[in-house]
This record gives C-alpha cells, sequence and structure tokens, in this order.
C-alpha cells in the first residue's frame, strides 16, 4: 500500500514537528461558517395592506399569531399555477394576484377570474414544495425570453462533447499566503498544480494557471469567464488548491465561500454553459477531524423529444472536494496531496475512454485504499485515512472524448 503524510517527512528521515495538513492553527476563529455569519439586521418588516382580504389570524397556527404584521414575502402555501417568471402584482381591489390566500378565501388569477383558495390551488393534481415558504428569485437572466439553444437532445445519455474546443479549465494554486493569516505555506502544492495542468492539456482543455490571487482577483477573473460566449465550447472546469475550514475556503488575503466559485456560472447567469457540464474540483480541509479507518478482513462468498425543454439553472454542476465536510485532506509535501495524485493518475489513463462519475468512483477507491498518513513521530497524526466527497447535479454522462 502506497503511504502519504500530511506535510510528512520521506521514510527513514527524522520526522520534523509537524501541525495539522491543509488547515488553519487552532487560535485562528473561522470567518464565514456556516453557523456564525453576520448578517445585517432588519429593523421592521411590518406590512400595512389596504385590502380586506388579508390572512386572519385565526387562520394562523398560535406559534405564527404574532407574526400578523410581517411583510408577506415568500408567502406559505404552493406557487400558483398561474406565476410564472413575473413578480407578484396586486390587484387595484385589493385581492392578492399570484398570491397565497388563508382556505375559504378568494384568489384573482392572471385573467382576473376569482378562484376559491382550497389548499389545492383549485386543481385535483398539482406538485407541491415540500418547504414551508416560497420564493419567485431575484436573480436576473442574460438569456431572454426567447430561451437558451439547447447543446444536447433532451433524452440524450451523455453530454455533447464535440463542439470546437473543450473548454477554458482554471487553477487557483495556494501555497503562500498574508501572514495575517497564519497559514503554513502548503508545500507540495506545485506538483498538484503542474499535474493537473499537463493531465487537462492532454484532455484538450485550455488551461489558465493563477498562483497565490487575492480574493477580488479570483472573483474578477470568474465573472469575466462567465460572461465570455462558450457557445463552441464543450464545458468549464475550475480547480481551487488552498487551505480550508467547514464552509470557507482561503484566497492569499482573506476567506471566501466556496459558492463563489459557481455562482457566476448558472444557466441564467451563463446561458452558452447552460445545458453543458460546469465542474469544480477542491483541494482543501473541510475541517479538523482524522478519519482513523476501519481494518477489513478478507471474506470469501460465492455468489423522440420535444422541440424545446426546460432545465433548472443550477443543473449540470460537479463539484468533487478532496474530503468530506468537517475532516482534514492530506498532503504529501513532496508528492502532492493524495485526491489530486489519484485524480490525475486516473485521469490520465482513462479520461478519454470512460464517464467522469465513474472516473470519480475509481478515485475515491484509490485514495481511500492506497493511501495512509505517515507521520511515525505523532501517533494523533500517524496512519490516518481520507474519502474524496463527490457532488453531482450532471443530469448526463461526460466523457471526453479525443478532439
Amino acid at each position: 500500500m502506497a503511504s502519504g503524510g500530511g506535510d510528512s517527512p520521506g521514510h527513514g528521515q527524522q520526522p520534523a514537528p509537524i501541525g495539522p495538513p491543509d488547515i488553519i492553527p487552532e487560535n485562528i476563529i473561522p470567518v464565514d461558517l456556516v453557523n456564525s455569519v453576520n448578517r445585517a439586521h432588519v429593523e421592521t418588516l411590518e406590512y400595512n395592506h389596504p385590502s380586506q382580504n388579508r390572512v386572519r389570524t385565526e387562520d394562523l397556527p398560535a406559534h405564527l399569531g404574532a407574526r400578523m404584521n410581517l411583510q408577506p414575502v415568500d408567502i406559505v402555501d404552493n406557487l400558483p399555477t398561474n406565476v410564472q417568471d413575473s413578480p407578484v402584482t396586486e390587484n387595484g381591489g385589493g385581492a392578492i394576484v399570484g398570491g397565497c390566500a388563508a382556505v375559504g378565501e378568494s384568489v384573482v388569477d392572471g385573467n382576473g377570474t376569482s378562484k376559491a383558495a382550497n389548499g389545492d390551488g383549485g386543481a385535483g393534481d398539482q406538485d407541491n414544495t415540500d418547504a414551508r415558504f416560497w420564493s419567485l428569485g431575484t436573480s436576473s437572466s442574460r438569456a431572454g425570453a426567447s430561451g437558451i439553444k439547447m447543446p444536447t437532445h433532451k433524452d440524450s445519455e451523455h453530454y455533447n462533447m464535440g463542439h470546437r474546443r473543450r473548454g477554458k479549465a482554471f487553477i487557483f494554486n495556494h501555497m503562500n499566503f498574508d501572514h495575517k493569516l497564519q497559514l503554513k505555506a502548503r508545500n507540495g502544492t506545485h506538483n498538484d498544480r503542474d499535474n493537473l495542468r499537463v493531465v487537462l492539456r492532454q484532455l484538450d482543455f485550455e488551461v489558465e494557471v493563477h498562483n497565490d490571487l487575492p480574493c477580488r482577483d479570483i472573483e474578477r477573473i470568474l465573472e469575466q469567464a462567465s460572461m465570455e460566449d462558450h457557445s463552441d465550447a464543450d464545458c468549464i472546469l475550475v480547480t481551487v488548491l488552498s487551505h480550508g475550514e467547514l464552509g470557507i475556503l482561503y484566497a492569499s488575503d482573506h476567506p471566501y465561500k466556496p459558492d463563489n466559485l459557481w455562482g457566476y456560472f448558472t444557466a441564467d447567469k451563463c446561458p452558452s454553459l447552460a445545458g453543458k457540464p460546469k465542474m469544480f474540483f477542491i483541494q482543501a480541509c473541510q475541517g479538523d477531524r482524522l478519519d482513523n479507518g476501519i481494518k477489513m478482513v478478507s471474506r470469501t462468498e460465492s455468489d423522440a423529444g420535444p422541440v424545446s425543454y426546460k432545465i433548472p439553472t443550477h443543473a449540470d454542476f460537479l463539484i468533487a472536494y478532496s474530503t468530506i465536510p468537517g475532516f482534514y485532506s492530506w498532503r504529501n509535501t513532496t508528492a502532492g496531496s493524495w485526491f489530486v495524485q489519484a485524480l490525475c493518475h486516473v485521469l490520465q489513463r482513462e479520461g478519454n475512454s470512460r464517464d467522469l462519475l465513474s472516473i470519480l468512483t475509481r478515485v475515491c477507491r484509490k485514495v481511500a485504499f492506497d493511501f495512509q498518513s505517515n507521520v511515525p513521530g505523532d501517533y494523533v497524526m500517524h496512519e490516518k485515512k481520507q474519502i474524496p466527497c463527490i457532488t453531482s447535479m450532471l443530469t448526463r454522462d461526460i466523457v471526453f472524448h479525443r478532439k
């Protein structure tokens, strides 16, 4: 079994004092963790609507009665069938158009027809949301009302990888950080950077490498990329190699949230990539927990589509983390991180012949079985394991056929 250590020396050398791999020191307070985001205080949401058809306090559950005067934004119940992509408006007579009313009250549809609010929107068979609140959203679309040209047939099992270009691949590599962050240099990350550049070029990507950029420059580059025309490209790929914690990544100057990376590329904001794969690979810690692993013993056992279709704005994303939430991600100071080593190894051998999710399954297996921390001078960090974490919103298979 091959082994690697998080910032660990090779075999036969005296182990140097070692801190946690790819993780912020204990005396640094994590910023922007999920449960510690500072939000602007809202002074009041009182809503004094002149209509008499307001939801009555007695129609609400007891725990909501005290909130009667809150502005009815994101009202409870189903999204009305007559509401499409236009904001909620109000009828001059006081009835809510496209909104929700209490059971027994009336709702006015887009044609001015009054319908009873009987809990099912007046229809016998509707799709309901499993959320208490709903919103029409606030994002603006660059696609316009005419829609976006389909890059792939609706029922195709594979993404269309036959465009003129494969697409752009961005590598944001971070080795050194501002001294105020008190983060260690990520020795060995240059190997990850160089190996990724070689492998991605072999897969016909146009690779851009950026080293030690501040947060604002990362956002500027990605926003600019989202505004480009990708009509003749198969996909886009972004890789980040850095320190991290649960819910945050580190640029060279300060932390940021991972969704800042892919937020620019949703279908409404980047129409030329709608229906195309958008892949994000993140090598960073997601916490400070260690995976001790568990010993396994051998065991023998015998044993034709429509003209157009609509897609969610967040479809066709793939986000691959080097480790699961809450856990360390290991990096060898000589060979590079376990995750990127395994990713490059499998992509180089099977990238043109096997679909990406199958490749990532093999990457997970390689990281899980072939790597183990080698820190003999620190029993707490010695012989630990790691497993990558893959989040897929893909709707088809990705195969990087040769151009």
